[in-house]
Formats: C-alpha cells, structure tokens, sequence
C-alpha cells in the first residue's frame, strides 16, 4: 500500500525523549523543495471536487431517499439509507474541516487573505469557530506534548482520573462510553473547553473574552461566531420550511459522523503508550511536535487529505499543503529514525486499544520530567 510508510505495523519500543541529534533545520534539508510550494489552484480544486460531491449527495438524499415511497414505507429502509447518506456526507464534511484547518496553517496557498476567506466558510459549514479555533490550534502546535501547556487532550495524572473510568472493565458499558465522548466531545470542546488546556477562569472558543484571545482577537472571534450563527439560523429556516426530522437527515446525521471522526483522528495522533509527554523541565519544541503518531485509516487517508498518516509532518511543517506531506514523510524518515512514530493497526482496533491502555500518565521512575500513559491501578 503506497501510503504505509514503513512494511513494519507498528513501533514496538518506547520513543526516544532525549534531545535528538538533529535539528528542525537539518529535517527540513531532506525535504525536496517542492514539498513546500502552497499553490491556490491546486487547493482550490481539491473543494471544488468537495463542493461538487456534497451537491451531489445532498440531491440524493433530498429528491430521491426522502421523497421514495419505498424507502419511507420501511423503517429499515429509512434508517439504513440514513446511516449510508451520513457516512458518505460525513466524510465529505471532514474534507471541508480539513481544507479549513489547513486554511487556519496557512497551507492553503501563499495569501492569507484567501486561506483566511475560505477557512472561514468551510469551518462554518461544520460550526466551527474558524479563526477561535485557528488561535487555539497555533498554541496546540506551540506546546504539543507539554504536561501543563497543551492546548487540547492534556492527559490525566493517576490522582486525577474520575473513579467510574478507574473500574470501567465492562466491553459494553466502555462502548457506550465512547460512543458519547464521540458524539459530544467536539461540540463540548468548543463550548466549554471539555479536555482543554486549563484557564484561570471559564474559557470558551465562542467568548471573545475568554481567556483564550488577546484583546486583538477578539474581532475575529466575534466574526468566527457569526458565521456558525448564520448557519444555525439557515439550519432553523429549513427546519421550519421542511420539517426538523428532514434536517436531523441532511445536516445532523453527517454531522455527528464527522465530529465522531475528528475526535478519533485527533486523539490517536497524540495518544500511545510508547509517545512521552514532558513536564517543563524537559520540554522542547522539537521534542514535543515528535511525540505525535501517523497512523493508518486506509482509503479514509484519502478521504481525509492524508491528514491521519502524516501527522508528524504536519508538526514539523504546518505550512505545507496536504498533497505533499506522503512524499515529505518519506523523505525526512531516515533522519528522524527511532523518532519517527507510526502505527498501522486498523483504527477501529487503535481507538479500542488506546482508550483501555492511556488512562493516564504517570512519571518514569528514573527520568524525572517524562511521562507515559499507564493503565494499572
């Protein structure tokens, strides 16, 4: 398979945590040129190609699966062109939350400007917050892997994890569980910062006082939460219009579907029992944008813009553009070597696993200032 980096599944040994031998700089060398050239037009095809598919489903589910009388006559029929519609939909949405988080890096193209223009409509799309968001996720690229500093999914020290998960052994209640960290995690994130990097006082990306912005934020936060209003509000003049069963099909169901991927995605590019996080004392940049996974999603690499199986190029060089991050990878592997972190196992086997194995980190006894997930009480 071409996008597998490695004929190996995965790592078997811990990742390095000392100061590797090389700098960003000397990675960067190994790259061809090219792999960072941001061209628009390129860009711009690739949602057009999104846009055209999204119509395209949209018109199948609204002139055909909800006007069949054969399909409205079951139950069965219904429920199951539902969850096909929302899957298929639910995808393309994800490219629509990708191409605006690469908008949001500046990866888009080489003006802001339009990078600025198109990451706010395709966030929106998908209510999110476009520029709150992009100012969170620049300072989750500016800590990552630090113990107090990590913008998102900090992990949990032993003390801290809730009693009910310390005892949550049952496969089926654990499944249940995870189903509703998928469904509201995302939604929670932004509204209340749910696993966020924690503030002094209440911190939400939808408050422009929150003490996630500066003061010259504020504006654009502002403008970010306009733009999930404007599509609420449409969302609202269509339920009024055709009913709210008909937009829970068009809009929920694919919705639910993508924020359930993202949180999947995001959490096993960041959680491994063999990835550190560090406390300040050890902390560094590079160290830190190194203690990320590529993982493999199959053809959902695809789907996804390649973003599940070159996450560790994307923290090395968050600028540059998705369709080059494969061959990037490639290239800059022989430097990093034993830091470069890859698991290939099938990622509804990955999710599973790293929600039984990374409850919490605790600090390796002759280390100080490194942490690895551990599981046992």
């Amino acid at each position: 398979m071409e996008q597998k980096l490695n004929t190996a599944i995965k790592r078997t040994s811990r990742s390095p945590y000392v100061k590797p031998p090389f700098t960003l700089s000397d990675v960067k060398k190994a790259v061809p040129p090219h792999c960072f050239e941001r061209s628009a037009i390129r860009s711009l095809s690739y949602l057009v190609l999104d846009v055209v598919i999204l119509f395209s489903l949209y018109h199948i589910a609204a002139n055909y699966i909800l006007t069949s009388e054969l399909i409205q006559s079951s139950k069965l029929y219904l429920v199951t062109s539902g969850i096909i519609y929302s899957l298929l939909q639910g995808c393309i949405l994800a490219r629509f939350w990708v191409i605006g988080h690469e908008c949001g890096h500046n990866a888009f193209s080489e003006y802001q400007w339009l990078d600025d223009t198109v990451g706010f409509i395709t966030h929106s799309v998908v209510l999110f917050p476009y520029f709150s968001f992009k100012y969170s996720h620049h300072r989750h690229h500016s800590r990552t892997g630090s113990l107090e500093e990590e913008e998102f999914d900090i992990p949990l020290l032993k003390s801290q994890v809730p009693l009910m998960f310390r005892y949550l052994k049952n496969p089926v209640a654990k499944f249940f569980v995870v189903g509703a960290v998928l469904v509201v995690a995302v939604p929670l994130y932004l509204l209340v910062n749910f696993r966020g990097r924690i503030y002094d006082r209440f911190a939400s990306h939808f408050d422009p006082y929150s003490p996630m912005f500066s003061y010259k934020q504020r504006a654009h936060v502002l403008l970010s939460d306009a733009g999930c209003l404007a599509v609420i509000f449409a969302l609202y003049k269509l339920a009024l219009l055709k009913g709210f069963a008909w937009v829970a099909f068009i809009y929920g169901g694919p919705y639910l579907f993508t924020n359930a991927m993202l949180i999947i995605v995001a959490v096993l590019q960041h959680t491994n029992p063999l990835v550190p996080y560090y406390d300040h004392s050890e902390w560094e940049w590079l160290k830190g944008s190194m203690a990320t996974i590529d993982r493999d999603f199959g053809f959902l690499n695809t789907v996804f813009h390649q973003q599940p199986n070159t996450h560790v190029a994307h923290h090395l060089f968050p600028k540059m553009p998705h369709y080059h991050a494969v061959e990037a990878t490639k290239a800059f592997k022989p430097i990093l070597g034993e830091y470069y972190q890859y698991d290939f196992t099938p990622f509804y086997k990955s999710i599973w696993n790293t929600i039984s194995d990374c409850v919490y980190v605790e600090e390796d006894q002759q280390n100080k200032g490194i942490y690895w997930y551990n599981n046992k009480f």
